[in-house]
């Protein structure tokens, strides 16, 4: 009995040793976005709206100048690397990812909204928090005042989503992301503060969880995504007029895709 079992471990072994060792979940698509154009900022003055001493405090000082406040729309860094674009893979529907979405979240930090850039899932989750207050402000001390605004943008129209004051530090809110008429397949998402106009954010909504938000270089990495042919989109805000630039790629399981995507 003792050499049988011997022999039948032996053979499990063996075959153990003889099966592949590499199990793929997909491959990767990397890559890096680049802009054919110039960098474009928008000018504000501080004095024109509420916390004018406050917000300078920021300590981004590449957003300000004296007494003018600068929204950053394009940022082009080494080789033309694109800042704040996302790319995103566009005909996968993974339902199990919409459902479990926990939904984006946004900070506003010294009169700035962050991220600049990212995502969204239709009718999931959008929070902000506000994390702003003045010591030096009697009227702040509780909290500066931020009035998050979002819209959903298609083409030249937009529709308000939800338009909500934030009075004190710490609040909150947490509204679900709507677009309507299949409107998300070429729009995106905008979140502006209607107490300070140069706080601002954009999302890209998509549908399951193969997406990137560039590094400052334009650089990117999408991992485990099904192999095979798909189209991917690079996307930014105000680069290429806010397009949605659709491109090809074959992703071979347990390879690399190498995307090289120009928003002109």
């Amino acid at each position: 009995m003792k050499s049988a079992l011997t022999i039948i471990f032996g053979v499990a072994a063996v075959a153990l040793v003889a099966a592949p060792l590499t199990s793929y979940a997909g491959g990767t698509i990397t890559g890096k976005v680049t802009y054919a154009g110039k960098a474009e900022q928008k000018e504000f003055l501080f004095s024109k709206f509420p916390n004018p001493k406050f917000c300078p405090k920021n300590p981004n000082k590449s957003l300000m100048d004296g007494d003018k406040r600068f929204l950053k729309q394009i940022e082009v860094g080494k080789d033309g690397g694109l800042k704040g674009a996302v790319v995103a893979v566009t005909d996968v529907e993974d339902k199990a990812f919409v459902d479990g979405y926990g939904g984006t979240e946004v900070t506003a930090a010294f009169c700035e909204f962050l991220p600049f850039s990212g995502i969204v899932v239709n009718t999931r989750p959008f929070k902000v928090e506000n994390t702003d207050a003045d010591p030096d402000d009697p009227k702040s001390v509780q909290g500066v005042l931020h009035n998050p605004h979002s819209f959903t943008v298609k083409g030249t129209t937009s529709a308000t989503g939800f338009n909500i004051g934030l009075a004190k530090k710490g609040d909150k809110l947490d509204k679900p992301v709507t677009f309507r008429g299949g409107a998300e397949k070429e729009g995106y998402f905008r979140l502006q503060c209607d107490q300070h106009e140069f706080m601002q954010s954009f999302f890209l909504p998509v549908s399951n969880p193969y997406f990137a938000v560039v590094k400052d270089d334009g650089s990117f990495e999408i991992k485990d995504v099904p192999a095979g042919k798909h189209k991917v989109i690079a996307w930014h805000p105000f680069a290429g007029k806010a397009k949605k630039i659709e491109f090809e790629v074959d992703v071979a399981d347990g390879g690399t895709a190498n995307l090289k995507a120009e928003i002109k």
